[in-house]
This record gives structure tokens, C-alpha cells and sequence, in this order.
């Protein structure tokens, strides 16, 4: 039987799904985000297929989502974009820390997974963590300073005004940057990474990430395998049942 937690690890609120036959076992560990607006329990039908495979699942809730929500506006949720990634990235070091500690997570069995903003949160990751053995991005962005800069060319011909000052906007890149791993690919380090993405989607673009994928490809040349980019013809912003059975897949081959 497969089990749903609601836990809360240093007030972060998180859905922790194991196999109940296994639940106190230490088990490989796979954290998955979710998309911009949505929240964790949109992903559970990931963690689902995960958990009867063997893994323990943590699905966290962002900041200013779900149970985390402060009745911003969706405007003023896109205002706060990077910093919910710069945070979300931050987070996860805290939870896989406290179930590692907790014996219920194998330290050299980590994967970090996730949707759209989630999978844009699993790149950055990739730039600061060595212990992630294994990702999976879904529709995200490695480009972190052009989608960034792209974004704010976007809310300021809507009219939009930035909230922050040339200052506070340079510190903010510079924070964004550090997180981009386009711009220090060595980072991936032979790591197993697997994109997935629509070409038709109109919210994360195709094109940068697929040439984000066939710039590194040489760095994987001794194993292509373990680098690997599905492109969905027909799909938009949404993945598709083949992303979702793809990336548990991805999971048990390198994990």
C-alpha cells in the first residue's frame, strides 16, 4: 500500500509518499517540485508510480503556494518568480538533510525532479549540489539570466512596474547567475539528466532548452545515454503520459 504524509520540515509543508511495506527502510530518495501557481499535491501522481517502484518521494510546497499561499496576486506571484526559485532551491537541501538524518533517505541515492518552474528549480539545483545523483527536468529553462531578462521586457511592456531599483535588480542577477547552470555546464559533472518538452509550449520556450541540450551533448560523449532529450511534437505546456512514465523510468535506470 502506498502512503500519503502531510509532514512539515522546518515549517516547510511537504507530501512524504512511501510504500507502506517499506516505510521505515532507508530507501533512495526523489524530490519533486512543482509548476509555478499549482502545488504539491498536483504531483502525485508522480510520486505515486515512484513510491511502487521503491523510492521515497518528497513532494515540498513552494513558497507563496498551496498551504504556503499569502493571497498575492498572479501578478504579484510573477513579480516574486525568482525568488520563489532561489528559495525552493535553497529548501531542498534542508528536507533531503532531514530525512537523511533521519535514516530514511540513502545520501547516495538522491534524485531532484519537476514541472515547468519545478523543472527550472531542478537546474539550478544541478549548480549547487553535488549530491543530487540524478534529475529530471520537465518543461524547464537553463537559461536562468535570459528567461529572467526576457520576463521583465515582458511585465515591463504590460505596463508593469519592477519593484526594485537598479541596485536591488543587479543583486538580484547576479543571485539568478550563480544559479545558472548555461553558464557553468561543468557542473553537471556526468551527471544523469533528462529533459522533456512541447515544442508547441507557449509558456517555457522549446528552442532554449533543446539548444541548451545539443551545446552540453559533447560533454556526454563517453555517455549519451545518461543525457537524453524527449521532444514532444503535439504538447504544449503540459506533460504528456510518455514525460511521466519517462521520467519514473529515468529513475530506476539511475537511481
Amino acid at each position: 500500500m502506498i502512503t500519503i504524509n502531510n509532514e512539515k520540515i522546518n515549517n516547510i509543508p511537504v507530501l512524504h509518499i512511501s510504500d507502506s511495506a517499506k516505510s521505515e527502510q532507508k530507501l533512495p530518495l526523489i524530490l519533486f517540485v512543482h509548476g509555478f501557481s499549482s502545488a504539491k499535491e498536483h504531483n502525485l501522481h508522480y510520486a505515486y508510480l515512484m513510491a511502487e517502484n521503491g523510492f521515497r518521494v518528497i513532494l515540498p510546497e513552494a513558497l507563496y503556494h498551496g498551504e504556503r499561499d499569502e493571497g498575492l496576486s498572479e501578478g504579484a506571484m510573477q513579480l516574486h518568480f525568482w525568488d520563489i526559485i532561489i528559495n525552493t532551491i535553497s529548501e531542498l537541501e534542508t528536507i533531503k538533510d532531514s530525512y537523511v538524518k533521519a535514516g530514511l533517505a540513502d545520501e547516495d541515492r538522491i534524485g531532484v525532479a519537476g514541472t515547468s518552474m519545478g523543472g527550472i528549480v531542478t537546474l539550478g539545483a544541478l549548480t549547487q549540489y553535488k549530491w543530487i545523483k540524478s534529475a529530471v527536468s520537465l518543461m524547464g529553462m537553463p537559461y536562468y539570466e535570459k528567461f529572467a531578462l526576457a520576463q521583465i521586457d515582458m511585465l515591463k511592456k504590460d505596463g508593469v512596474e519592477i519593484p526594485l531599483n537598479e541596485e536591488e535588480l543587479e543583486h538580484l542577477m547576479d543571485k539568478i547567475r550563480q544559479l545558472d547552470i548555461s553558464m557553468q555546464q561543468d557542473k553537471l559533472a556526468g551527471r544523469p539528466l533528462l529533459f522533456w518538452h512541447g515544442k508547441k509550449d507557449a509558456t517555457v520556450p522549446f528552442a532554449p532548452t533543446y539548444d541548451f541540450y545539443e551545446t552540453v551533448k559533447p560533454l556526454y560523449a563517453d555517455t549519451p545515454e545518461r543525457f537524453q532529450f524527449i521532444a514532444d511534437e503535439r504538447a504544449g505546456h503540459k506533460v504528456s503520459r510518455e514525460g511521466l512514465l519517462q521520467t519514473v523510468q529515468w529513475f530506476e535506470t539511475y537511481l
